[in-house]
């Protein structure tokens, strides 16, 4: 039985690793944001400056007003999921 005032067991390789592998997914997963931000972002600039498609420039107003508020999720849930990570297992 384990005594809440007793010393954590030390971490093993196996652990660390684990631990490495989920802060890179992480990091990954902010990436995906940031590629989503730059889609959104460069489709909504394109279709705003290009004439042709005068009709959806609406379209182009939406994506490029959503491109700031992905990026926002992504930055949140990345230093969120960091501070959990840090937090759980004192890292």
């Amino acid at each position: 039985m384990i005594n809440k005032n007793s010393v954590p067991p030390a971490l093993i390789t196996r652990d660390w690793l684990a631990i490495e592998r989920t802060k890179l997914a992480n990091e990954r997963t902010f990436l995906a944001y940031f590629r989503t931000f730059m889609v959104f972002l460069g489709t909504g600039l394109t279709i705003i400056k290009m004439h042709m498609f005068e009709k959806v420039e609406w379209f182009g107003v939406v994506l490029v007003i959503m491109a700031p508020i992905v990026l926002g999720i992504g930055i949140f849930r990345l230093l969120k999921v960091r501070s959990i990570i840090r937090k759980h297992y004192n890292v």
